[in-house]
């Protein structure tokens, strides 16, 4: 019985490496890919919307984060680690931060289409921009001013990295103040994402009563579709990671691995902006298209 506890979520190292690498792989193609077809969209528009305000906070973490993935693929690769340990924390660090910024930024977007949903929108458009823009200075500046030092100066001292591994820092759930920050952590990204799927679903039912005709014709449903986008992102890409912390923070070493597996699915996320970007070009060509048939048959 023990040794089933003990392995009920081993993975084989080999394995691990082998479905990490291609999970960064892929993150970081996509990612590539998607940042740099959003920042020559971004560019070609005047427009400074909530939704582009949004995307540009997403295309700068997601560009951040995409820059340490390489290291991330080369260690697994090698299987040792020969950039020093500082870059080891700061490697390490910057798939967390990363995944909590896209998470505030996504909840940010949705909550303020649920507030013009539900208000007036011509009372709150005009705030919509300075929302947007306080709200991103904001997070930046706790993440800069406050985040960052704690983790360059606290994160990972009781490491069990030797000098040529990284990642090796579950020692730190040993410490009851991380362990509750855990718990905090999975608490809240599980109450706010449920909370707005409810309101999600809401919006959605509400529509589908008062509408007539094909659903998917009405650009009410298509915008609501764009916000359940969102949710699905943080449910797939962040729900496994924080389900397992709890069983985690308990098992470090049994499920080391494993909690590296779900960590860079998480990193998934950054593939939003290569399916925004698919959007936008499937939608400039069917209009291309469309204008050709009809000039063809003038």
């Amino acid at each position: 019985m023990e040794e089933q506890r003990q392995t009920v979520c081993f993975i084989d190292t080999n394995v691990a490496y082998g479905i990490l690498i291609t999970v960064y792989t892929v993150v970081l193609i996509g990612g590539f890919t998607g940042t740099v077809l959003m920042f020559i969209f971004l560019c070609r528009t005047n427009t400074r919307s909530l939704t582009t305000t949004a995307v540009m906070n997403l295309l700068i973490i997601h560009s951040i984060f995409i820059v340490s993935v390489p290291f991330r693929i080369a260690y697994y690769i090698q299987n040792r680690w020969i950039f020093g340990f500082v870059f080891c924390k700061l490697v390490s660090a910057m798939i967390h931060i990363h995944m909590y910024l896209s998470f505030i930024f996504y909840t940010v977007i949705l909550v303020i289409r649920y507030l013009c949903f539900f208000r007036d929108k011509d009372k709150i458009e005009f705030y919509r921009k300075l929302h947007a823009v306080v709200a991103s200075a904001t997070v930046w500046a706790v993440t800069l001013i406050i985040i960052l030092p704690v983790i360059i100066t606290q994160y990972g001292n009781n490491a069990t990295n030797t000098n040529e591994s990284c990642f090796m820092f579950q020692n730190e759930l040993k410490k009851n103040p991380v362990m509750v920050l855990n718990y905090l952590f999975v608490a809240v990204v599980m109450a706010v994402v449920c909370g707005l799927l409810l309101v999600q679903i809401i919006i959605l039912v509400k529509l589908v009563k008062n509408l007539q005709g094909p659903i998917l014709s009405h650009q009410e449903i298509r915008a609501q579709l764009k916000s359940l986008f969102f949710i699905f992102i943080m449910i797939v890409c962040f729900f496994p990671y924080h389900m397992l912390r709890i069983y985690y923070v308990h098992h470090p070493d049994e499920c080391f691995y494993f909690n590296e597996i779900c960590l860079s699915i998480t990193a998934l996320s950054c593939l939003d902006l290569l399916a925004f970007a698919l959007k936008i070009c499937s939608q400039k060509l069917c209009s291309n298209f469309g204008c050709t048939i009809n000039c063809f048959h003038r």
